[in-house]
């Protein structure tokens, strides 16, 4: 169902970064129709409180690839020492917003702080010790296929450290005893499943003691128990080792497990942002119609 009787009346649409262009003439949003002079009626952008320190800010991100603007002005602080779910329509920009974190994207205006510190702006070197403080895993595991299980754990031990052998077996023993893969360490990456692949990749991520990880729609593929099993394992590797853990998906099941912070994103730009209790109870109609999986309400099938 399109937009219906119940919505507010929207506020002038602004353009985020006036000199990259203007909305419909210079560039298209995906989703959003020719006629639609503001597409942000049910974006207020509320952030509620979580109670702690940010580990992660996004400042007015733009990025835009041909005419296709992905992400327009988007604003979000993500907590450390949480779990936070980025939640959203397929399309809308998840994966684009990874890649800005990490630095593998340069967006056109905006910024990206980790730790108070601007991406956008570092050095090469910099950029190469920022990223030793994340852990990534991907949907698939993107294990190596001509290694095993160990050595692809032990990869990044042997890229970024200068740790003896004994040092990083043990380090590579102990993750895969939490990721339930001591007894795979010999085994290729085409002899395990894919919730084994997908564990094997978290130890990876976990080997350098991350201060930030990442999982990009860490349940792809996987069927319900083995999703429900995943997430108690995030969950339980979490509570051990803290830190500020960020998860893209739109699996509302791996939400309720998991998340303690939600954001809400669509059309490049986040809906509202909050706690997780908080935001399954929100009145927003998009949020509230995406959370709970409901038919009527803004978001239609386009």
């Amino acid at each position: 169902m399109a937009d219906n009787d119940r919505s507010v009346e929207p506020e002038p649409y602004v353009e985020p970064a006036p000199e990259l262009g203007r909305l419909h003439r210079d560039y298209v949003i995906p989703g959003v129709s020719p006629d639609e002079d503001n597409p942000y009626r049910w974006h207020t952008g509320e952030k509620r409180d979580h109670g702690g320190e940010d580990a992660i800010e996004v400042i007015d991100l733009v990025k835009q690839f041909g005419r296709t603007r992905i992400l327009n002005g988007l604003n979000l602080g993500l907590p450390d020492n949480q779990i936070s779910m980025v939640l959203g329509p397929s399309g809308t920009g998840k994966s684009v917003l990874i890649k800005h974190i990490v630095g593998l994207l340069y967006p056109d205006a905006g910024d990206i702080l980790v730790h108070g510190e601007s991406v956008p702006n570092m050095t090469d070197d910099e950029l190469f010790e920022m990223r030793k403080k994340f852990g990534l895993l991907f949907q698939d595991g993107a294990l190596f296929g001509s290694m095993n299980i160990y050595d692809n754990v032990a990869f990044p031990l042997r890229q970024h450290t200068d740790k003896s052998e004994e040092e990083i077996g043990e380090i590579v023993n102990r993750r895969l005893r939490e990721v339930g893969l001591a007894e795979a360490t010999e085994k290729m990456p085409n002899e395990l499943s894919g919730g084994m692949r997908k564990r094997a990749g978290f130890a990876r991520a976990l080997v350098l003691d991350p201060a930030i990880v990442l999982f990009d729609e860490p349940d792809s593929g996987l069927d319900p128990v083995r999703t429900a099993l995943l997430c108690e394992l995030i969950r339980e590797v979490h509570e051990e080792n803290g830190g500020c853990y960020m998860v893209i998906s739109h699996d509302l099941g791996t939400a309720r497990r998991i998340a303690d912070f939600i954001a809400v994103l669509w059309k490049g730009r986040i809906v509202e942002s909050g706690p997780s209790a908080e935001l399954f109870d929100s009145d927003n109609e998009f949020v509230s119609q995406f959370l709970n999986a409901e038919t009527v309400g803004p978001l239609a099938m386009d």
